[in-house]
């Protein structure tokens, strides 16, 4: 007999599996999130909600437009060293003094020497000099630097004209005492306000302006200082004789359309915040633009120094829904005499009675259920889905038939509340390059904070909407 081995009933043991509930959770989560990422990248619609809410339009209402007046340029008779005496913005009688001209060049000295003996300003004067500076320095922008130079020479202009009073009160007896060349006066030749600098748009009318002209890179503007050499037919000093002026601004033509119906526009001052009405004339030059002209009767002088005057136009902004363009599209309806839409089945809802063919030919009507869109006067926008051309319906109550053929598009958004898109049309009372305002509180439109389709071209009608 053979002996069995002690080994034989030995087996192998098996450990028993244990699941790891961590890992389980980890797996199953990384599982989504790897569908989700799938989903994202390689699913072709991705459709995004966008919550209605109230607002208006920031409208582009900032221009930068060109003042023109009434302006005489004063040129020099002589040839000599200008010495002013008048402060630049101030208002002139006919026949005050402006300027003088040497033509001996002594005159500066003697002026120097006789400040030198008295520099002591009066109260009153002190006191015109702060405000001027304090008025300045409220104002000031670092990016319009060049206004350092208008106000340095502004602020000559006033120093001048105090200091040099006693100048004045004695220049009978310093012509008589300067060898030479006589010293002549400057004066006004009519009333007006008394600017010192020329820039080539004097005399311009609001007919002559062009896009060109709007370009402040090409502009030079000369400005006339005290204490320099000036020739025979130079230009000494220039006036502003009427308080009648315009700003001209450029504008497409939908703002021209808007300004024109308005006739006469609010209009604020950037530079100082004041604010004035101001008479809209429309200038269309074909291919060479579109100008609106404003014509003010007040307030020139405060701008006079100034060609190029940044405002804002004030008007009335619509408010209501506010919705991106990109939310906005247009689908057909089936326009339907009221008198054929009526209330059936189990759910009371709208719809319309059509005419069948039974089986035996006979014929029979089946009520068909579809929402009502829009209405006129006469006919419901009944969705085109449900009906096709051709279609006999039956007036209720009637043997009266009408053939389904007549449709019309309306304009509207898609509302996604109920989990699917469903068209809701919209007026739209304004709109720019972005959004749209849209009429609120209509029959058959939008509601604040209702949720729509943010790109309507990404969803078809009535399809299922998974956020």
């Amino acid at each position: 007999m053979q002996q069995r081995r002690g080994n034989d009933n030995i087996r192998q043991y098996r450990k028993p599996l244990n699941i790891n509930l961590g890992m389980v959770i980890f797996g199953a989560i990384f599982v989504y999130i790897s569908i989700c990422v799938w989903l994202y990248f390689f699913d072709s619609k991705h459709i995004e909600p966008y919550t209605v809410k109230m607002g208006s339009l920031s409208q582009e209402n900032l221009f930068t437009g060109i003042a023109l007046r009434t302006e005489t340029v004063v040129n020099s008779d002589y040839s000599g060293y200008i010495n002013y005496y008048a402060r630049e913005g101030e208002r002139l009688g006919s026949g005050q003094l402006v300027c003088t001209i040497d033509e001996s060049g002594q005159l500066r000295e003697m002026i120097n020497e006789q400040n030198a003996d008295n520099t002591a300003l009066s109260e009153t004067d002190l006191r015109e000099l702060k405000t001027g500076i304090s008025s300045y320095c409220s104002g000031f922008e670092t990016g319009s630097f060049e206004s350092v130079y208008d106000f340095k020479y502004n602020l000559e202009g006033t120093v001048l004209k105090l200091a040099n009073i006693n100048v004045l009160e004695n220049l009978s007896e310093i012509n008589e005492s300067v060898s030479g060349q006589p010293i002549n006066l400057c004066r006004t030749p009519a009333s007006g306000i008394i600017v010192y600098s020329v820039d080539g748009y004097e005399g311009k009318t609001a007919e002559d302006i062009t896009t060109a002209d709007f370009s402040q890179e090409n502009y030079e503007k000369n400005q006339l200082i005290s204490n320099e050499l000036v020739t025979a037919q130079d230009p000494l000093y220039k006036l502003s004789t009427e308080e009648n002026w315009s700003i001209i601004i450029e504008v497409d033509r939908s703002k021209a359309a808007e300004l024109e119906e308005e006739e006469y526009v609010k209009v604020r001052f950037l530079s100082n915040q004041y604010e004035s009405w101001g008479q809209v004339t429309i200038l269309d030059k074909g291919k060479d633009g579109v100008f609106a002209r404003l014509d003010f009767n007040n307030s020139m002088i405060t701008f006079v120094t100034e060609r190029f005057i940044d405002i804002e136009l004030i008007t009335d902004a619509e408010s209501g829904l506010k919705v991106p363009n990109s939310a906005i599209t247009s689908k057909e309806f089936f326009l339907v005499p009221k008198a054929y839409v009526t209330k059936g089945g189990n759910s009371g809802q709208t719809g319309v009675l059509r005419q069948v063919a039974g089986e035996n030919g006979a014929l029979t009507t089946e009520f068909v259920a579809t929402q009502i869109y829009e209405e006129t006067q006469e006919d419901y926008y009944l969705d085109n889905s449900a009906l096709r051309v051709g279609d006999h319906l039956i007036m209720p109550d009637s043997n009266e038939e009408y053939t389904v053929s007549k449709s019309a598009s309306l304009i509207g958004v898609y509302n996604i509340n109920k989990g699917y898109a469903d068209f809701k049309e919209v007026q739209i009372l304004q709109q720019n390059d972005e959004y749209a305002i849209i009429k609120s509180n209509t029959t058959y439109g939008l509601s604040v904070y209702d949720h729509i389709v943010l790109d309507a071209e990404t969803v078809d009608p009535n399809e299922m909407i998974y956020e």
